[in-house]
């Protein structure tokens, strides 16, 4: 499943440069993450490193974007050129 940054976003710039994938940029008002780039660090990390830096722990699986293991994998392959 992708990820989604909620509005209790405080634009502190720490997600960003921790997406492997380019994911996360700034939208009007918050950071947003751009569902088709985020393969919540699979084949990069553990786990998300968002998730891993948020200070107010404001980034949640999102509800319009479910996708298992097997299909963040294949993402990642097809985002990094191996696929």
């Amino acid at each position: 499943m992708a990820l989604l940054i909620t509005d209790e976003c405080i634009n502190c710039d720490v997600c960003e440069p921790a997406c492997p994938n380019g994911a996360i940029a700034q939208g009007e008002s918050i950071y947003e993450i751009e569902p088709g780039l985020c393969t919540e660090c699979v084949g990069h990390h553990d786990k998300p490193q968002c998730i891993k830096v948020c200070p107010v722990e404001c980034i949640i699986p999102h509800p319009h974007h479910a996708e298992d293991r097997d299909t963040l994998y294949r993402k990642f392959l097809l985002l990094s050129g191996e696929g």
